[in-house]
């Protein structure tokens, strides 16, 4: 829906600021269909953020769920950071590390059936209820914080709402400013 309202966005954004988020779990299509049955392919929700981004409009994407021994490896998060800053995506809110209630309940029953030797593992990562633990969420940043850099992404969530906001485009290879902040995937 959104791409079928770009034209609209994009006209709307001449008269009021308009942004736009859009969330990507990860580049593995078969894993990605497994655990978001129905939903767009990680490319299709690619695509959709260069569709945006060429349109002019700003476009956060969020990194979520960001799933332990799943899709948090280096190489996994460096790919998709990588996929994101090419689309010209901008950093958006940080990401739980475990998914949302309600979902959590699916998921844990489909990681019993297709990854039961992660159940144990889980249950003590997330024995303090949603979140992971506070060393598992400071070790995955330290992880994540070059990758970020690396990618033009280590800078704080653009605020739309900010009298002096304009859409910089961040494109593979851009450097983050001086005043760059740090994101966060927790």
């Amino acid at each position: 829906m959104l791409g079928r309202d770009l034209p609209q966005l994009a006209a709307a954004n001449a008269d009021v600021r308009v942004g736009t988020g859009v969330s990507i779990a990860l580049l593995d299509r078969e894993l990605q269909s497994h655990l978001e049955p129905g939903t767009p392919s990680p490319r299709a929700r690619l695509d959709l953020v260069r569709r945006i981004t060429d349109a002019g409009l700003p476009c956060g994407v969020m990194v979520a769920p960001v799933l332990p021994w799943l899709t948090d490896s280096t190489e996994a998060l460096d790919a998709l950071l990588g996929e994101i800053a090419a689309a010209g995506g901008e950093p958006g809110h940080g990401p739980r590390a475990a998914p949302a209630p309600g979902t959590r309940e699916w998921f844990l029953a489909w990681l019993g059936r297709t990854h039961p030797a992660l159940l144990p593992r889980y249950a003590r990562l997330y024995r303090g209820g949603a979140y992971a633990a506070p060393d598992y969420r400071r070790a995955l940043a330290r992880r994540v914080s070059p990758l970020l850099a690396r990618h033009g992404l280590d800078r704080p969530e653009p605020n739309p709402r900010d009298p002096g906001w304009t859409r910089q485009p961040v494109r593979a290879g851009a450097a983050a400013g001086p005043d760059a902040g740090q994101l966060s995937l927790l």
